[in-house]
């Protein structure tokens, strides 16, 4: 049998066992690219010349499909016993689907969970950490700990001033901007922050602190 033969046997099969339209690159990817493209769009215009297969042209689209007087015509009790079937296929496809759900939920929480190595690490460190923070509670207690001097005390407030100053000159500044758009935009305030992706100190839920 030429190759030309064999791509045009395949072409067939497929479309006959689907049974269902598709144009030449859908059955090219599906037939896996085992034959080229050509030979495929080839065998499809030679299938549907001979009449083995339909052939329907959407503007420059082309779709084929097998020919359904090859197929014999089925009796009503057997539609009714594939309408069973396909009812219970789906059925049963949409419990596989609840199920694997299920599992790709299960698998995700499980990833994200510590394992027993990775437990007793973290436990160790926490541990170590706690009794650090209680050696050094104990001495705040008994008052034996310099925990800042004066100095480092002021500098600390002195930064926090600064901060604070530059913050408040930031909001004013970012205020007024927007207040200035908003006298020719066509909408609400809350619409423009949303538009622009605007955060506010309330949205964050924080407040200029006083100096």
């Amino acid at each position: 049998m030429s190759k030309n033969k064999d791509v045009q046997k395949a072409v067939l099969e497929y479309l006959n066992q689907q049974n269902r339209p598709y144009s030449a690159i859908d059955v090219f990817n599906n037939l896996h690219k085992e034959y080229g493209k050509t030979a495929v769009t080839k065998s499809l215009d030679e299938l549907a010349e001979s009449g083995k297969i339909k052939k329907k042209t959407y503007g420059k689209q082309c779709v084929y499909v097998a020919n359904q007087d090859n197929f014999s015509s089925l009796s009503d009790a057997e539609m009714k016993t594939l309408e069973t079937d396909v009812q219970k296929l789906t059925s049963k496809l949409q419990n596989l689907q609840n199920e694997v759900s299920l599992l790709e939920k299960e698998q995700k929480q499980l990833s994200c969970s510590l394992s027993t190595e990775e437990a007793q690490k973290q436990l160790e460190t926490y541990t170590k950490d706690n009794g650090k923070l209680s050696e050094k509670l104990v001495k705040l207690k008994a008052g034996n700990a310099i925990v800042i001097t004066k100095e480092e005390k002021d500098k600390i407030y002195q930064e926090r001033q600064k901060c604070v100053k530059e913050w408040k000159k930031r909001k004013r500044m970012a205020n007024d901007i927007l207040n200035a758009i908003l006298e020719g935009y066509p909408k609400t305030k809350k619409h423009l922050y949303e538009e622009i992706g605007v955060e506010t100190d309330e949205d964050c839920g924080v407040t200029i602190p006083n100096v």
